[in-house]
């Protein structure tokens, strides 16, 4: 369902009441279903929102890099208001959350597709183009440049293993001498004489002790393992997912990944099916990656045609396997698996009640197991060379390595791959970042760190992380970081729970409010029954830690909120003389008599 309606969206603009009656016709579901499908996901629209539809990256590195300022600049070249279609219906312009192109921002999507390095100037190139009904395919080249800024590679980021090494090593046959690239070549003493088959490929995996690089960390040797032993009901098969849905605030290391790395990815899933006895995959791309649809399916499309994929690949009879792209459509909860299983479905990406979990119940109630991207590439490389030697890197709980996607205020945005154990301290010196007052471990969701933790260390005995790593100056303000955030929780909330839909915009209002001056002790207190109401009723993660930016901020940047408690006592959020000022805009009004002062009835009535 979701990618027939992008599909449709694609080709019409927008997704309109003939073309929900012909999908009714044809598929015979309720057009309820189609319009609550639709509504769900961000980048499906059921009203027109003209020929280019624009929307600026508000991420808080975008925000640092002045994509208000640009947006606005844009906005007023083209008359139109944010968030609205123009008068002609030709242009909407409007905010999305993170693009995943926090190395190279401020960004924006313009039908999906990403372009990077806004400036002035490119922002008066993009008015002019719109304004004169350029087509997109017309607009030049170097707006959609996507760098991958691979700054320091480790075993994973300075992989050249060919097509096919690591399935031929997990079936039992080393590498040959015409597949296998240079530096595969000099590890011929090292490599052992192939896995041997399902079961060894799965005992490889256990053996490395690898574990998911999507952030929760879980074993992928006992999930593997688990799927592997679910029974089948008639007519049942396994299923293996790559959740590339990285929607985390700071991490583009998927992108990365995906664009320069897919072999990798690619043969990471295979090895998994091959592991578990499954015969069909999917990657679920976020619609932010559009781009990478058609070079991906390329690759999908030789490896195909070189016998890594389909029917007995390798020549090894029974095993068949392939893998279709399900692309995204804006929802940032569909990175938890089971909202992404729903996704896939073609419902509403609502997270699913667990137990049962995706291993025993997933894709259409069949075995499945979801994986991260990067947790593939590093099973397509202990494919190859064991689990012993990925074992041996990194720590004795965390081992291999970690991709991290550094951005914010430091001289070298990018990607650094460690071995498990590296410091706060040795990132923030290899990308050169100076005048340190924080970092933001693992995007919202994860930890805030100052300047007394930065000997902490990035593994699961200390700080697991999914791979965002955004750094903050002594000019930056921690509140707004945090507000930024909290206004991303209650933007991407899909709204299936209470606690969570209502309890992070009232969290949102809260810190509004402070922003607005009106804060007091008050506001403190209601801010920790927040974060306990929503980690206590919250159905998903989203709603458990979407006070962790705020909690983490007070505790370690109390300064910056209370320069913000003008009030000793409680004070209403509601402004009489702010609600008016559309009224005083309306009317060309801003003299003194065209305000209103609290003070004037008494401090707080008005």
């Amino acid at each position: 369902m979701v990618q027939i309606l992008r599909e449709v969206q694609e080709a019409c603009d927008w997704i309109s009441p003939e073309a929900i009656d012909r999908l009714q016709a044809t598929l015979g579901v309720p057009r309820t279903k189609i319009e609550g499908v639709a509504g769900f996901y961000s980048f499906l629209y059921l009203q027109p929102r003209g020929k280019y539809r624009i929307l600026f990256s508000d991420n808080i590195t975008d925000r640092m890099q002045g994509n208000l300022t640009l947006m606005e600049r844009l906005c007023s070249s083209l008359w139109i208001e944010p968030g609205k279609v123009s008068e002609d219906g030709l242009v909407s312009v409007d905010k999305t959350s993170c693009t995943g192109m926090c190395d190279q921002g401020p960004a924006l999507l313009v039908n999906n597709l990403a372009i990077t390095r806004l400036s002035e100037a490119r922002i008066d190139e993009i008015a002019e183009l719109v304004r004169s009904n350029t087509p997109l395919a017309e607009w030049p080249a170097d707006y959609f440049t996507v760098d991958d800024h691979i700054r320091l590679p480790d075993i994973l980021l300075g992989s050249q293993m060919a097509p096919g090494d690591a399935l031929r090593a997990a079936h039992g046959r080393a590498p040959s001498d015409g597949l296998m690239s240079s530096n595969m070549r000099s590890w011929r003493e090292g490599l052992p004489t192939g896995l041997g088959g399902p079961a060894a490929m799965l005992d490889e995996i256990k053996r490395a002790n690898l574990r998911g690089r999507g952030g929760a960390g879980f074993t992928t040797g006992l999930k593997w393992e688990a799927c592997r032993n679910a029974p089948l009901k008639s007519g049942q098969q396994r299923f293996v997912v790559c959740n590339a849905d990285e929607g985390e605030p700071g991490t583009f290391k998927d992108r990365v990944l995906l664009t320069s790395y897919a072999d990798l990815v690619f043969e990471g899933m295979t090895a998994a099916a091959y592991s578990v006895g499954a015969r069909r995959g999917f990657l679920y791309l976020r619609g932010e990656y559009r781009y990478l649809l058609e070079p991906l399916n390329a690759v999908l499309e030789r490896r195909r045609k070189d016998g890594l994929l389909g029917a007995d690949i390798l020549g090894i009879p029974g095993a068949d396997f392939d893998i279709e792209i399900h692309l995204g459509a804006g929802a940032y909860v569909c990175g938890e698996e089971s909202a992404l299983i729903e996704s896939l479905e073609g419902k509403r990406g609502t997270p699913r009640n667990r137990p049962p979990f995706p291993v025993t119940n997933g894709y259409l109630d069949q075995p499945t197991i979801v994986n991260n991207v990067e947790t593939f590439a590093a099973a397509a490389l202990i494919a190859l060379k064991g689990g012993e030697w990925y074992a041996s890197i990194g720590t004795k709980h965390s081992a291999g390595t970690k991709v991290l996607s550094v951005s914010g205020d430091c001289e070298r945005p990018g990607l650094y791959e460690y071995p498990f154990g590296v410091s706060i301290r040795q990132v923030l010196a290899d990308c050169g970042a100076r005048d340190t007052q924080a970092v933001q471990v693992s995007g919202p969701s994860g930890i805030c760190v100052g300047p007394a933790e930065f000997d902490r260390t990035i593994g699961f005995e200390d700080i697991p992380t999914a791979g965002a790593f955004t750094i903050f100056d002594n000019s930056r303000d921690m509140f707004e970081v945090a507000r930024n955030y909290v206004h991303f929780f209650q933007h991407e909330s899909c709204g299936f729970c209470t606690p969570c839909r209502v309890g992070t915009a009232l969290l949102k209002n809260l810190m509004d409010k402070l922003h607005n001056g009106c804060g007091s002790p008050y506001d403190f207190a209601e801010i920790e029954k927040m974060n306990q109401l929503l980690q206590s009723t919250s159905h998903c993660g989203l709603g458990h830690t979407a006070c962790n930016p705020v909690l983490d901020t007070i505790e370690k940047f109390r300064p910056a909120y209370e320069k913000r408690m003008t009030r000793k006592d409680f004070a209403p959020a509601f402004d009489l003389d702010q609600a008016l000022a559309a009224a005083r805009q309306m009317t060309g009004r801003d003299d003194p008599g065209a305000h209103i002062i609290a003070e004037e009835f008494g401090e707080g009535s008005a």
